[in-house]
């Protein structure tokens, strides 16, 4: 995420970050058209997103802009959004001002727990935290006065993801800040408590690393997919605001591993209409799965931009159980 030196295109875009939210609500040009979208699906800055189907409706939620410490969208269709605000309006008491990133939320009982990252203040490192609410749209709290999880020895943790297993079991995955510190990246997933509020167990287990050329100094964003028995852990590396960021899967026969990569290159990566695809995760409809992500305007060089867009992108399977996300395109021909 936020650690890894940026290229020319991330450093073009950092005023324009700091100047950029979650703005107007917004309809998507061809709305009226149920057969097809356009994206990026919000135009705004709203990165690392994460998307929760509850009542009846979606919820997107970023890492911070403008809108607060954890904005929130809200849409009927995946498609056109509107703005909620900010979930999140007082930090944890361990957490200090500024470096809210990556929430995640998962209805857990009967109440929405987000897993999300922020500075530590005694540390300076960031680490995570879990906020409950009685709705998705918040107001989320933590009352903790220390992290959830903090790997200081390991240059800290980011980016949690909740994952329910099939027989109702909790788990979070998350990732160790090792490129801050020089050192290896590391997945790492634990089984939560019933409740949400606590890791079972001796220890985390290690997933997957960064062991690919393309992958760069780090693996983060990961999400897992349950499909026909396996575990499909889609993840992103390489610098966020690189063109080489993209998205990357692993899989295994059991929720703990271990995963294997198939591929040795990206599933998902920059073309001429999109920089920097990733941090996303997947969605499923009555017409199909969708792979819900970031990614950068492609002209991010040569004019200020939002930011990092909420894009839709369409996920399909091979007879063989191997994902294959389409190519980013601005006009998708099925709609969710």
């Amino acid at each position: 995420m936020r650690r890894f030196p940026l290229t020319a295109v991330a450093l073009v875009l950092g005023p324009a970050l700091l100047l950029a939210g979650c703005g107007p609500d917004q309809t998507t040009p061809d709305a009226e058209d149920a057969t097809s979208y356009t994206n990026p699906v919000y135009d705004q800055d709203f990165p690392d997103p994460f998307v929760l189907e509850a009542d009846g409706q979606w919820y997107a939620y970023s890492t911070q802009a403008t809108a607060g410490a954890m904005p929130i969208l809200r849409s009927d269709d995946l498609i056109s959004w509107t703005t909620v605000g900010n979930g999140m309006p007082e930090l944890a008491p361990w957490a200090s001002v500024g470096r809210n990133w990556a929430p995640e939320v998962a209805k857990i009982g009967d109440r929405y727990l987000a897993y999300y990252t922020a500075m530590d203040g005694e540390s300076g490192l960031q680490c995570l935290g879990i906020a409950a609410a009685e709705s998705p749209e918040g107001p989320f709290i933590d009352e903790a006065e220390e992290p959830f999880i903090c790997q200081e020895d390991q240059g800290g943790s980011i980016d949690a993801s909740p994952f329910i297993d099939a027989d109702g079991t909790p788990y979070l995955l998350w990732k160790n800040d090792g490129n801050l510190i020089g050192s290896t990246t590391w997945v790492y997933a634990q089984e939560l408590s019933p409740d949400g509020m606590s890791l079972v167990g001796e220890g985390p287990t290690r997933l997957i690393s960064n062991d690919q050329d393309w992958e760069g100094v780090l693996v983060e964003g990961p999400s897992l997919w349950l499909k026909d028995g396996k575990y499909y852990l889609f993840y992103s590396a390489n610098g966020y605001g690189s063109p080489e960021y993209g998205v990357g899967y692993a899989v295994a026969e059991d929720v703990l591993g271990p995963y294997t990569k198939p591929a040795d290159e990206p599933l998902l990566a920059s073309n001429d209409v999109a920089v920097g695809p990733g941090h996303g995760m997947v969605v499923e409809t009555e017409t199909g799965t969708w792979y819900v992500h970031h990614a950068w305007p492609p002209d991010a060089v040569d004019e200020p931009v939002p930011g990092r867009q909420l894009w839709l992108t369409p996920l399909t399977w091979t007879d063989e159980g191997e994902p294959v996300l389409a190519e980013p395109s601005l006009e998708v021909d099925t709609h969710p």
